[in-house]
């Protein structure tokens, strides 16, 4: 069986020996020492100023709004993972969806401006796959209007735009260390922001608001993540420009297979380092991507329909036509891509997708 994406395992014994060392400490949560640790090499590796590690990448986002106090309407886009929306919805707040940049499938700056009301206070984007956004024109529309903005970022680890880690943009950028992601903690996540303010609010909200052993500074939660899950990722630390190096070959590798073939792909935004997180391929139809799914299923080749269906289809939101991302979403089709997986397994993906292709 292949499936879409396996989590990266470090060696037993690099592992168990962080988790003997837990044992011994007998401390096992509560901003432990090697949370810190993590903290710390996250900050290191990434060349930035300011993280704070939490839970998982849904309280990320919860928090990040709650930290900027937003209200009323977020503007956001209909083509990502489910938490994007429940954690506008969750806050007391009310989604604008807007249409995406068929090219890059992220949110296009172009038709954020016709959405903006009175009533708006942030426009909450996704770099989708990994791929940034157009930070500069959503830049220079959030200080026109006075709006916040906040990156969804889940797919990002390891990103660069202009030089710099994507995690520097926007007033507060978010991340999830999940286990599907190219770097782990198996469930974790990640607040970044450039003004040491908001980090020190974040730094209270993700503990209940406690402010010293006996006093409390506003609402809080428990955004906490243990000592366990900090060892799985300060060892997975020491393997991510492999992991990522071995991705890379592997996208490329598709994308070869796939020279001359009725396939398009995801265009990377231009100033930017990619982490080839996911292997996303757009057919010419819905059928047609259909119909390439259930063959790969049928030979135990797991892909995913991803992000399918829009999230303007949720229950709890309000539903109208986006007709680009409707359009992306029935026709794109994340492949298998992760650490382990082997050129020939690749081959036998591609072989069936291009004789399905053939005889269609």
């Amino acid at each position: 069986m292949i499936n879409v994406t396996k989590p990266f395992l470090p060696p037993k014994s690099e592992y168990g020996a962080l988790i003997n060392d837990i044992w011994e400490r007998n401390w096992l949560t509560n901003n432990g020492p090697l949370v810190n640790n993590l903290e710390l090499s996250i900050k290191e590796y990434l060349k930035i100023d300011h993280f704070l590690y939490v839970s998982n990448g849904t309280i990320a986002l919860q928090i990040a709004m709650k930290a900027l106090n937003i209200k009323g309407e977020v503007i956001t886009t209909p083509f990502s993972y489910v938490a994007t929306t429940s954690s506008i919805v969750w806050e007391g707040c009310t989604p604008i969806f807007v249409d995406i940049d068929p090219l890059t499938f992220n949110i296009d700056p172009g038709k954020i401006r016709n959405a903006i009301t009175k009533n708006t206070s942030c426009i909450l984007a996704t770099h989708v796959y990994g791929n940034p956004c157009a930070i500069d024109e959503i830049n220079e529309i959030a200080k026109e209007y006075d709006l916040k903005v906040i990156y969804d970022a889940s797919h990002c680890f390891g990103v660069q735009y202009k030089g710099g880690s994507i995690f520097e943009y926007g007033d507060i950028s978010t991340t999830s260390f999940h286990a599907t992601k190219l770097f782990h903690t198996v469930e974790g996540g990640g607040v970044f922001s450039k003004d040491p303010n908001i980090i020190k609010k974040v730094a209270l909200m993700r503990n209940f608001g406690h402010d010293g052993e006996f006093k409390f500074s506003g609402v809080g939660i428990n955004g906490k993540n243990s000592e366990f899950h900090a060892a799985m990722g300060l060892v997975n630390l020491n393997y991510i420009d492999q992991i990522i190096q071995k991705r890379n070959n592997d996208y490329q590798y598709y994308m070869n297979w796939f020279k001359g073939h009725d396939i398009t792909f995801q265009t990377i935004q231009a100033e930017s380092m990619y982490n080839f997180s996911y292997m996303p391929v757009l057919f010419n139809s819905e059928a047609l991507c259909e119909k390439v799914y259930l063959i790969l299923k049928e030979n135990n080749i797991y892909s995913r329909r991803y992000f399918y269906p829009l999230l303007t289809e949720l229950d709890y939101v309000e539903s109208y036509p986006l007709p680009i991302a409707k359009d992306i979403s029935n026709r794109v089709l994340c492949l298998p891509l992760y650490f382990q997986l082997k050129k020939e397994e690749i081959d036998l993906i591609v072989r069936l997708i291009i004789r399905t292709l053939k005889y269609k």
